[in-house]
């Protein structure tokens, strides 16, 4: 057992009770201070109180170099770090915080990948009688997710009530808890109407508690588990011939399409459930290269 053991399970703690954080963001933070402290330790840092910004600084590094990861998620975990020793300071934990003195990493603005809708159209088709007994439970998966823009953790954690068949709309837990309310279209009510009247009755078998109340089950009757959602849809993707897809690809050409339509971007904050616009502006951005794109295909002189 390490020095770092007990601060790390008490700002956990805290993060989970007082800041309210999702589970999901919680493992996140998690998994980012155990890669801290694992990587402390094999400096011969053995203590909160030892830590210097240098070794924080030379931490970055390595999450750069050695496990190359992209600026983001660099930037996350200096997040996490930030908030680990300022909780310890507060805490009287430690004289003097290491991590004031950092300074995030470059944000490169990578453009998020999109489907066309004719991708989309055969993604959500290859969930037929031919992919498996729980194809309509897949379709009508795929069909929430891109009608109302969800992530992976959002569509599998839908619970039944909070899908309202009649107004047509869904209640959405998103990151931190916030609650959207999001319109559903024709097509993924009638996908869920089949799922819901033919397979969910025979999914939702067991009155022991295990499926939660939630819409999507698993074949166990179980919630329908992140990974699980991300194993769906690449199983499609193969089928339908498309490389490279991931389920945040379907939010992605959510909010693209929503706005090439025409739709307000602050409408489009508010259904992808943004608090920061700036955070949905860069769906224009993909809009504007795919109208350059258009130019430099058709012009005479791109």
């Amino acid at each position: 057992m390490s020095h770092f053991d007990q601060p790390v399970r008490e700002v956990l703690n805290w993060l989970r009770i007082e800041a309210g954080l999702s589970a999901a963001t919680l493992e996140a933070y998690e998994r980012d201070l155990h890669c801290l402290v694992e990587d402390l330790l094999n400096h011969g840092v053995n203590a909160p109180g030892d830590v210097t910004p240098r070794h924080l600084s030379d931490h970055l590094q390595y999450l750069h170099r050695e496990l190359d990861l992209q600026p983001s998620s660099i930037s996350r975990h200096l997040s996490t770090i930030r908030t680990f020793f300022r909780y310890l300071e507060a805490e009287k934990q430690i004289q003097r915080n290491p991590a004031s003195p950092l300074t995030p990493p470059t944000r490169w603005k990578r453009l998020p990948g999109v489907m066309t809708p004719r991708q989309m159209k055969s993604l959500i088709e290859a969930a037929d009688p031919g992919s498996g007994r729980l194809w309509q439970r897949d379709r009508a998966m795929l069909e929430l997710m891109y009608a109302a823009g969800l992530r992976a953790s959002e569509v599998g954690s839908i619970r039944f009530h909070e899908y309202k068949e009649t107004l047509g709309v869904i209640l959405v837990h998103g990151k931190g808890n916030r609650e959207r309310l999001v319109p559903v279209g024709g097509p993924a009510r009638e996908a869920v109407k089949a799922y819901v009247e033919s397979l969910y009755p025979e999914l939702k078998r067991f009155d022991d508690g295990r499926d939660e109340n939630r819409l999507l089950l698993s074949n166990t009757g179980r919630p329908l588990e992140r990974v699980a959602v991300w194993q769906i849809v690449r199983k499609l993707a193969k089928r339908a011939g498309l490389e490279n897809i991931h389920p945040h690809m379907l939010r992605h050409s959510f909010a693209t399409h929503l706005l090439a339509g025409g739709a307000d971007l602050r409408v489009v904050q508010e259904l992808l459930g943004h608090s920061d616009i700036a955070t949905t502006q860069i769906y224009t951005h993909v809009d504007r290269s795919r109208l350059k794109s258009v130019v430099a295909q058709h012009h005479p002189r791109p």
